[in-house]
């Protein structure tokens, strides 16, 4: 019986031995706090991982197993990883070109801003365009004396730059400032009653002689913008080679580009042959150009299903304009500006008529509506679009920001399967000052209403609208459970009731982000055989508490079993 046990537990060592050695893992994490968002198997300590997808998962003892001398082991030292954190709604190429002129997103006031035109002045030549986008009016810790319809006048402006033209789009991107020559160039300096500001689909604010102030709102911007010299090649590739770079430093290792025209489209082509994508990428085609979509209603969908880096599968359409420029499409007026309802930016026909295009050629339609007009008009061209189509399955057709919406609006999006893309950022950003454009009950009732919409049975999926917020993830995961200011104002948060649980924060921003682009099998989760993508922080944000969330860091990115970032000690 003695000789039977030996020889037992030599076969059995013989076994295991065998057993780590045929399939040992390339990489494993060990000694961490591992969040899968898996029900089924929520929390672990240690990952496997192997040609970039998962082989298993469980405690640090129990993936010791795959480890061989040629396994590279990463000891977490206690930290947290998640599965790798998607971005569901931001612009690539702005981040990158963000950066490579003014950035105005942490301008605090008026004066500010212009010191910094008066700085790139000094290092331009006469004539040439200075650029730049970020400044937001309403997050200004001071006001000008100067106001027009709640906006700054272009007077200092011109002061620090008479002969370069300035042109800085608004942070939301539906709004611009231009100083005179860059009116002058565009021939709108001098109205004087001639031309009234109202533009189809957009407002040349006058002052009361009726003379330009410099501030464009939605498509008026383009009078001004359409002069501003084409970027070069060679300056895109920066951009975008900047912009993969952020959000590798800011564990992001999936991102939905919210509308983007060919040109994006060949460059992250060129990036992906040479090897440079450190991110996967979801790309909506720009509906501003119907040519672009006609290419594409022949061509169809452009699905990586091989190495899941690229896709090309949904249209984007802007609907309305945005809550701080005033032009977000309200069915009531704005409580601070009456008479006033906002702008529909794209005829409601047009989303009917590419809805019927794109569901039997095979794409989503992604339509911006910030407004509770915008959203209901969308829903109502979705709706008779479906209609048309009643045997076509799992459209996830979306709205993007879904940021005001009529109490009776809300329960559509469960009932037609319209994914609420939102970025709870922007209830941080934009809450204080919502409540003057929509007054008390319209804020109650119906604007960042994520409870409301994940309980009508709605996917919500989270984002930052990068560039218009930082594509940080931790602002908008902490608003996501806080509704908080990110100095932690109010006690409580913003209309309580709508906070997320970390757990459904998380999920927003994983695997509700990977459903929104139809990757949900493939990534969004830590689970065997799905892609080894993960964000790791130095501390715990699903148990610390939440004044501390904002203090914690993006310590490494891993996409596809390859470390893409790691924070240096």
């Amino acid at each position: 019986m003695k000789n039977l046990s030996i020889f037992i537990l030599a076969v059995f060592f013989f076994i295991s031995c065998n057993s780590k050695k045929s399939d040992p893992a390339d990489i494993v994490f060990t000694n961490g706090i591992v969040y899968t968002v898996d029900p089924s198997n929520p929390k672990v300590e240690a990952v496997a991982v192997k040609d970039g997808l998962i082989l298993a998962l469980g405690s640090s003892d129990e993936i010791s197993e795959f480890i061989s001398d040629q396994t590279q082991v990463v000891d977490l030292l206690g930290m947290t990883m998640t599965p790798g954190l998607i971005e569901s709604h931001a612009h690539l190429m702005g981040i990158g070109y963000n950066k490579l002129e003014l950035d105005l997103m942490y301008v605090k006031t008026y004066d500010e801003l212009v010191e910094k035109v008066a700085e790139a002045v000094a290092k331009a030549k006469p004539g040439d365009w200075i650029t730049g986008r970020g400044w937001h009016q309403d997050k200004w810790i001071e006001k000008p004396e100067k106001m027009v319809k709640g906006f700054q006048t272009n007077d200092l402006l011109d002061e620090v730059s008479p002969d370069n033209p300035v042109f800085l789009r608004h942070a939301s991107g539906h709004a611009s400032f231009a100083n005179t020559k860059a009116l002058e160039m565009a021939g709108i300096n001098n109205l004087k009653g001639e031309r009234p500001g109202e533009v189809e689909g957009g407002e040349i604010i006058l002052d009361e002689l009726g003379n330009p102030t410099g501030v464009l709102t939605e498509r008026a911007s383009g009078l001004v913008g359409r002069l501003v010299p084409q970027e070069t090649p060679e300056r895109a590739e920066q951009a975008l080679t900047l912009a993969l770079q952020e959000l590798a430093e800011k564990g992001i290792t999936s991102f939905h580009d919210a509308g983007s025209g060919q040109e994006t489209i060949d460059l992250l082509l060129k990036f992906k042959k040479e090897g440079k994508l450190t991110s996967r990428h979801y790309m909506m085609l720009a509906g501003s150009d119907p040519q672009l979509l006609e290419n594409w209603y022949k061509r169809g969908p452009m699905i990586d299903s091989v190495d899941h880096l690229f896709s090309v599968r949904s249209i984007k359409l802007f609907c309305d304009g945005a809550l701080g420029s005033r032009g977000a499409w309200l069915l009531e007026e704005y409580t601070d500006r009456p008479g006033h309802f906002g702008h529909e930016t794209l005829p409601m026909e047009v989303v009917g008529q590419v809805s019927e295009k794109a569901i039997p050629a095979g794409f989503q339609v992604n339509s911006h509506a910030i407004g509770d007009r915008a959203n209901r008009e969308v829903l109502d061209q979705y709706e008779a679009a479906f209609a048309k189509y009643p045997d076509a399955e799992d459209l996830r057709f979306r709205i993007e920001h879904a940021q005001h919406i009529d109490p009776e609006d809300i329960p559509r999006f469960g009932e037609m399967g319209v994914i609420a893309a939102m970025q709870a950022i922007h209830l941080s950003s934009d809450r204080p000052w919502a409540i003057d454009r929509l007054g008390e009950k319209r804020i109650v009732d119906g604007a960042y209403v994520w409870q409301k919409l994940m309980q009508s049975g709605a996917v919500v999926a989270n984002g930052t609208d990068a560039p218009v917020e930082p594509v940080d993830p931790i602002p908008s995961f902490f608003a996501s459970v806080s509704r908080q200011t990110l100095v932690g104002t109010p006690e409580g948060g913003y209309e309580s009731s709508q906070k997320m649980t970390r757990e459904e924060a998380l999920k927003s921003y994983t695997l509700d982000g990977a459903y929104a682009e139809f990757e949900e099998d493939f990534k969004g989760s830590i689970e065997v055989g799905k892609a080894a993508d993960f964000t790791v922080f130095d501390k715990n944000i699903m148990e610390i508490p939440e004044s501390e969330i904002l203090n914690s860091k993006v310590m490494m990115t891993v996409m596809g079993g390859k470390i893409v970032f790691e924070k240096p000690e």
